[in-house]
């Protein structure tokens, strides 16, 4: 893992949002979901709910469970944290959620989702609502596909139908209606 930490910063809510590491972009950049992959999910919440990201970025928490880059895999792209860098870094979060006690927590892929719940496939977990429990709180989780663009999973079927219907049941969440006032 490299330094440095990645941060999404000091904001209070009870929605939080947890990705898997920063990519190489995000430490120089200084913020969470700062490049490609961020483009793409930003996207999905503004055409969801019409939030900014700047929005987004004040009034939801940015967590991951590893907190700094992994480095490049030999084969390109970045490399997924190992069992146990993700045990090193899950103190962490694991005191995030004793804090926060978030009502309602968005996993972003395959390793934030195993962080909450047993692995499964996709398909059986993206637009589901899930009861879980975690650092000894219970909230409802609804894990969101990576919004990377190495993986095609959310651009075609059915990956397509179940990331709206995700999208939907985030939006709807009365833990998401509180951090946007109403229109008028």
């Amino acid at each position: 893992m490299r330094p440095p930490v990645v941060s999404g910063g000091a904001v209070v809510s009870r929605v939080v949002l947890v990705g898997q590491a920063p990519g190489d972009k995000e430490p120089v950049l200084g913020r969470p979901f700062a490049w490609t992959a961020g483009k793409t999910l930003f996207r999905w919440f503004h055409d969801a709910s019409g939030m900014a990201e700047e929005t987004f970025r004040s009034t939801i928490y940015m967590a991951a469970v590893c907190r700094c880059f992994p480095g490049k895999k030999s084969t390109g792209g970045d490399r997924v944290p190992s069992p146990d860098e993700v045990r090193n870094c899950s103190t962490w979060l694991q005191r995030e959620f004793k804090i926060l006690q978030p009502r309602l927590v968005i996993p972003v892929g395959k390793l934030a989702i195993a962080q909450f719940i047993p692995a499964q496939k996709l398909d059986t977990l993206i637009g589901q609502i899930i009861r879980a429990s975690f650092a000894g709180h219970q909230f409802d989780l609804i894990p969101l596909p990576h919004p990377s663009g190495a993986s095609p999973w959310h651009r075609m079927e059915p990956g397509k139908t179940l990331l709206r219907r995700a999208m939907r049941l985030i939006t709807a969440h009365p833990a998401f209606q509180e951090l946007t006032p109403p229109a008028g």
